[in-house]
């Protein structure tokens, strides 16, 4: 229990919480002050006695890490780095301002931020990932600390990630929520209802603690239990006041994402100092032991698999062996899957490394929160499933991005030639999805072969990438000596008459075609424009000024796919193809097998020789 000099310290802390969450916010004429004014106890007993952090050393492996996935309270956060004394008046005063790294939602370029949060109910699955870095992989003691705000419990991605982090025994992840009552338009669903929050957090299997987030004495002795508790992740639910510490804004529904006026701030200032000094107090966390993390299994040399050119084989059953080749090569590798792994071959990795493969069941945004958290330790992740249920975590995707995320993705069974399952399983729009992440990489290899190679490719990549990765078995092109390169392409044909570009299942029936219209004495070019972003610009400007005829051929819808890549390519390169024809989904597929469906809707062989034809 907090003796009173302890106890002083934490209201003095808070205070000064309260006040520099206004007067940042003040400063720069918008902001969220009453959000994090409800967590300043809250953050202030943390940062006085539980966390431990060496603000001199970011990146020390046994640091513990506080997430705020409710991201508009960060001027409390920054508050709370200027009272460690890790960044100065200047830097808290800068907030939302143009070329400051303190935004207006925390952001990696902090160096004490994990992930870019903000869009709610994504903060604690990116904390999952971190305490399964710490405890199952790591073997380190740290503690991951998360706030969440009472608004966003609202998100089903909140109670995915209850899940996952209750089924993995995660007792070193602590969430906080801080149960304010009021969101961005009035009162909260739940309201201050405490019993029914705790009814549903403990389903999950997490021990829940409940408290006035007023009462610093109560929250000292929630996290001395939280920290001691064993088996079970900890949920503290803070009951509080938005705005909490100013009598005339807590509780006051209306100040949601608005700052103080000068005049406003100073009457707010007036009323906190009443109780001791508002300003000029230091506190920093303890440091932490230091602690290494448990060594990786050694590398040894990396042997793809072999593939004979002409041997049918899916895309994905090469992605699953090659990450297997990867695992068993290096011991800084994972994965994480959405109980699809039977059907994307991640399971593979499961059978060389048990350990080293995470299972979240049907979650897919969290299976992206995980592989981000994962990531955020150091810790080499892939991430698959089909490619349609990525539409899912898009928004994990997203934010990934501005995280600065290497987030390695694999989707498979993308387009009508995934055949019987209709379209709900049909990713028909993945590539325009991906194309339009900031920084990604898009990748659709045809063989097994140069999914291999564009894999380790892959786990080098220092961004976001994605593998589209078809479901059919399909022949072999290359041999294992390609070599191939992000930003490439391969052309497999030569002719003037026309160019096809395609890639995955329509380079496959490109070929054929080619074969087809060679047997009649007409030559085309066949394109393989395996890297769709970046995209190979020199050969596309090539096949249209040195053919009469540009074809694109894709199993995807007509926008956002390979036609919009070459004509987009085009047009920055202000060329004009002499013919251009583009060839994709054009109407809500159906069930079928596989060539009944590329022929039903014009991306087969004998659509793409019409074409050539002008038929």
């Amino acid at each position: 229990m907090a003796d009173a000099n302890e106890l002083k310290l934490f209201n003095d802390l808070a205070r000064q919480l309260r006040a520099d969450s206004i007067r940042c916010t003040t400063a720069a004429g918008s902001g969220h002050p009453t959000s994090g004014m409800s967590a300043a106890d809250l953050m202030a007993v943390l940062q006085a006695k539980y966390q431990r952090y060496d603000y001199s050393n970011p990146s020390h492996p046994n640091n513990d890490h506080l997430i705020f996935s409710k991201g508009h309270a960060c001027p409390v956060l920054y508050a709370m780095y200027r009272a460690a004394d890790a960044i100065s008046e200047a830097d808290l005063l800068s907030l939302r301002k143009f070329g400051s790294i303190y935004e207006g939602h925390p952001t990696p370029i902090i160096p004490h931020i994990d992930a870019a949060t903000g869009s709610l109910g994504q903060g604690l699955a990116i904390a999952v990932g971190v305490a399964i870095a710490g405890k199952h992989i790591e073997k380190l003691p740290y503690k991951v600390w998360c706030l969440l705000g009472d608004s966003e419990m609202a998100e089903g991605s909140n109670y995915e990630a209850l899940m996952v982090a209750s089924e993995q025994g995660l007792d070193n992840l602590i969430a906080i929520v801080d149960v304010n009552k009021l969101g961005q338009r009035g009162e909260t669903a739940l309201g201050h209802d405490m019993a029914t929050y705790s009814a549903r957090v403990s389903a999950f299997g997490w021990k829940v603690l409940i408290v006035d987030g007023h009462n610093v004495a109560e929250i000292d002795e929630a996290y001395a239990t939280a920290i001691a508790h064993t088996g079970s992740p900890v949920c503290i639910l803070a009951k509080t006041e938005k705005g909490g510490g100013v009598s005339w804004l807590a509780g006051a529904p209306g100040w949601h994402g608005k700052a103080l006026k000068p005049d406003e701030a100073e009457r707010a200032y007036a009323e906190l100092s009443e109780a001791g000094p508002i300003s000029g107090f230091t506190v920093k966390p303890q440091l932490p032991e230091n602690l290494t993390p448990a060594p990786f299994t050694a590398d040894a040399p990396l042997v793809l698999p072999s593939y004979e050119v002409g041997v049918k084989v899916a895309v994905r059953k090469a992605y699953g062996d090659t990450l297997a080749a990867l695992g068993k090569s290096r011991g800084n590798l994972f994965a994480v899957d959405a109980e699809v792994g039977n059907s994307t071959y991640t399971e593979s990795l499961g059978k060389v490394a048990p350990e080293r493969l995470f299972q979240v069941y049907i979650a897919e945004q969290v299976m992206v929160g995980v592989a981000q958290g994962l990531d955020v330790q150091n810790k080499n992740t892939f991430a698959a499933t089909f490619a349609a249920f990525f539409c899912r975590a898009y928004d994990q995707i997203r934010m990934g991005a501005i995280s600065g995320a290497k987030l390695r993705l694999v989707g498979t069974h993308a387009g009508v030639s995934i055949g019987e399952d209709g379209a709900s399983q049909m990713a028909l729009e993945d590539l325009a999805m991906m194309r339009s992440i900031y920084g990604a990489t898009v990748l659709y290899p045809s063989d097994a072969v140069s999914c291999a190679h564009l894999m380790v490719l892959m786990a080098h990549y220092d961004g976001i990438a994605y593998l589209r990765a078809t479901r059919e078995a399909t022949a072999v092109i290359y041999p294992a000596t390609e070599k191939f390169e992000i930003g490439g392409s391969k052309t497999l044909r030569e002719g003037t008459t026309a160019t096809v570009i395609a890639a995955g299942i329509t380079l496959v029936e490109a070929l054929q075609a080619a074969d087809q219209l060679a047997a009649e004495g007409i030559k085309i070019r066949v394109i393989d424009l395996y890297s769709i972003k970046p995209v190979d610009e020199a050969a596309i400007l090539k096949a249209a000024a040195e053919t009469e005829h540009l074809i694109i051929v894709e199993d995807h819808w007509p926008e956002g796919g390979l036609g919009d890549v070459v004509a987009a390519t085009l047009t920055k390169n202000c060329v004009a193809a002499k013919k251009f024809t583009h060839l994709a989904i054009s109407e809500m597929p159906r069930s079928g097998k596989p060539d009944e469906l590329l022929a039903a809707y014009g991306i087969d062989s004998a659509a793409i020789v019409k074409a050539v034809k002008g038929e």
